[in-house]
């Protein structure tokens, strides 16, 4: 962790949830963390607590959506510290439910903020830090971005293309000395989970908190992604023995469909009302 000492790092989505404990536990290493977030006064709020810490955080008003606004935050960033080490492209929100249910207005709004989001922001970094000789962007996907979870279909494939985009630039960018690591986090607990959008209508508001898994501490999820990101692993999937999930899907696709799929979608019918 101690490569992040006296680095700037933009992180979005950086007020809440994951991007909150990437933003506190690099402040805690040393980094200069941007905290960039759609909700300003959430964003100061943890800048403040942070720099009560002792850490360095100042929080910036973004809007994913925007590529005026990714590119302002970038530029004042480089012109404020000289230099943009790291890119956290972490914004984005959760969508629950089958497409049957779903409003197109939905799937829209998920293609602009987790897949047009991560990809601007990577862009725009991108061609800044070729410029510099250096840096790291790093995109939050999730472990559905590496094989299909059924009552997440659209979110999982905004989160597909996010893992795909990475992949390819990670590749574009090795010899131009720019890193590209994905992040594939499952049942890490955060605000964007807490505050899914859920297109079929749940029996209670604590209906993620009876999904049958154990959930992961933010601030330890946050951790050892940062452990993943020191050692360039182009795919960090936390907790790490999630992995076991990603290889049963590419060596038996057929099983996984029939257990693990199958078994989700079953067990997400009976835990939600409107069924049809």
């Amino acid at each position: 962790m101690k490569q992040f000492k006296d680095k700037t790092a933009i992180v979005t989505g950086g007020a809440a949830g994951i991007g909150r404990g990437l933003c506190e536990e690099l402040a805690r290493a040393g980094a200069v963390v941007v905290i960039a977030d759609i909700d300003e006064e959430a964003a100061q709020k943890t800048a403040q607590e942070i720099s009560s810490s002792g850490g360095r955080a100042v929080a910036k008003r973004l809007d994913v959506t925007r590529e005026e606004e990714i590119e302002r935050v970038v530029e004042e960033t480089i012109e404020e510290y000289g230099r943009l080490d790291y890119m956290f492209n972490n914004a984005g929100i959760a969508l629950m439910g089958e497409v049957r249910d779903m409003t197109l207005k939905q799937a829209r709004g998920l293609v602009e903020v987790n897949m047009l989001g991560a990809i601007n922001g990577s862009i725009i970094a991108y061609k800044k830090m070729v410029a510099q000789g250096f840096g790291h962007i790093v995109n939050v996907g999730s472990i559905t971005g590496l094989f299909t979870w059924p009552s997440q279909t659209q979110y999982s494939a905004t989160k597909h293309a996010v893992q795909g985009f990475s992949t390819g630039l990670r590749a574009e960018g090795a010899a131009l000395g720019v890193k590209v690591s994905v992040i594939c986090p499952m049942n890490v607990r955060s605000k964007m989970v807490e505050g899914s959008i859920t297109v079929l209508g749940v029996e209670d508001s604590d209906w993620f908190g009876k999904i049958p898994v154990k959930w992961m501490d933010t601030n330890l999820a946050a951790k050892e992604m940062l452990r993943g990101v020191a050692r360039n692993k182009g795919v960090i999937v936390v907790p790490s023995r999630m992995r076991i999930l990603w290889w049963l899907f590419r060596i038996h696709p057929g099983f996984f469909e029939r257990t693990v799929a199958k078994g989700t979608m079953d067990w997400f019918r009976k835990s939600t009302t409107g069924q049809k």
